[in-house]
């Protein structure tokens, strides 16, 4: 008995990060936050890298994206500080869009609403920004 115990709870250990690494609100924070992470580090390539295809249509090299960024969405390429608001899945996790409250390094407040799309693959891809200037959390 003691020995079924021990396999069970070790099949139990083994899929747990399975599925937690499933949850569509968490991948979505994590590919934010890694994206993020890389436009602190001038990390072109990585940045682009979690763009969704139709992204990287109207932007097709990184080099582009990347000019496109900081140029239109300072306070994400290179935010103060920032952290998650609220975040809806819809469509069983297929679209997953997240609030991101971020402070500029001006001091200014800004709300970036993401959209996050499940691939073919099953990976999620960051498929647009929508940023907003002084704003409070209202919801999604």
């Amino acid at each position: 008995m003691r020995a079924l115990s021990l396999a069970a709870l070790g099949i139990t250990l083994a899929f747990a990060p399975t599925a937690r690494a499933e949850d569509p609100v968490q991948s979505a924070q994590t590919l934010i936050q890694e994206q993020i992470e890389a436009f602190l580090h001038d990390d072109a390539a990585t940045a682009y890298s979690f763009a969704a295809p139709g992204i990287k249509a109207l932007f097709p090299d990184k080099d582009t994206f990347f000019a496109m960024v900081k140029k239109s969405y300072q306070p994400v390429y290179h935010p103060g500080n920032y952290a998650f608001g609220k975040s809806r899945a819809i469509d069983n996790g297929a679209v997953v869009y997240q609030e991101v409250l971020i402070t500029g390094r001006d001091d200014k407040d800004w709300t970036a609403i993401y959209e996050i799309t499940r691939q073919p693959d099953g990976n999620y891809k960051i498929n647009g920004v929508q940023i907003l200037p002084n704003t409070t959390s209202e919801g999604i």
